[in-house]
């Protein structure tokens, strides 16, 4: 991977408390759930989990993968699996293959079995909580920061998990950041939407320009990209007063989307590891 290293200068105070609450709970708990977004398994990856799980049992949650090139994404499974990680697939339209998560993990005799959830921003953690309960547990929403303490929420009379706030870390590989900006697990405010527009156009280009194509009638993407917002723009209806292309609405629109409505598409890819 690129080692150059993009300092996005933030780091809530939440997140730091976060670790440090794990840290003095990770006794309590008997297997940890990671979140990871199918479109960027290894970019959503916590980096440095393994410092605060111990040896925990661990089970890697695939989420969105409805969302994901399969294909591409299937190959990261077959990676962390390797890795020693149980591995589950999980789409949080289909309540079966979320219910899958909970068979695969170890019944503790006498007691509930003690879960702790966790995953960067975004990636569905709140939604696959509230799946697994059955009810709203959990706050949710399509933006980072929505979870702001750690909770124990009862499943059902085996288990039991504690959920926690999404986890960052300060710096990432500019790939790593712009991966995560793409698909909202940091605030916009962060990094320059405008470059991160850029970003997500660039690697449907390279990925996936059939899909660049038949959703922006894009076939190339000029070097100043103004050919390209004035294409999307007019296209989309993103038009102000004597029909300028209003290019704020046009990043609106790609960034959601790239996060609501375009399906099949995995941005990290695997042989770039």
């Amino acid at each position: 991977m690129n080692e150059n290293k993009t300092n996005i200068n933030w780091y809530p105070g939440h997140m730091a408390k976060t670790k440090r609450l794990i840290k003095e709970n990770i006794n309590l708990i008997d297997v940890v759930y990671e979140v990871i977004d199918s479109r960027i398994p290894y970019s959503s990856k916590i980096v440095d989990i393994d410092d605060l799980i111990k040896n925990k049992e661990r089970v890697l949650i695939f989420n969105k993968y409805d969302l994901c090139d399969k294909e591409e994404t299937n190959k990261w499974v077959n990676y962390y699996k390797n890795l020693g990680y149980k591995v589950v697939t999980t789409n949080l339209n289909d309540l079966n293959s979320i219910k899958d998560v909970l068979k695969i993990t170890k019944k503790i005799d006498n007691r509930r079995t003690r879960i702790l959830i966790v995953g960067v921003p975004n990636v569905g953690k709140s939604t696959l909580i509230n799946r697994l309960v059955g009810k709203k547990a959990v706050n949710v929403g399509n933006k980072p920061g929505i979870t702001k303490s750690v909770n124990w929420i009862r499943i059902n009379e085996n288990f039991e998990l504690m959920d926690t706030p999404g986890i960052l870390w300060p710096k990432f590989e500019d790939k790593v950041a712009f991966n995560l900006a793409s698909f909202r697990a940091i605030k916009e405010e962060v990094l320059p939407i405008s470059k991160v527009v850029c970003y997500i156009l660039d690697t449907l280009l390279k990925y996936y320009p059939d899909i660049l194509k038949e959703r922006y009638n894009l076939e190339s993407i000029d070097e100043d990209y103004i050919e390209a917002y004035e294409t999307i723009g007019k296209k989309r209806g993103c038009l102000v007063k004597g029909g300028t292309v209003d290019y704020e609405k046009v990043n609106s629109i790609v960034m959601n989307d790239i996060n609501e409505y375009i399906k099949g598409v995995t941005f990290d890819r695997y042989e770039s590891r």
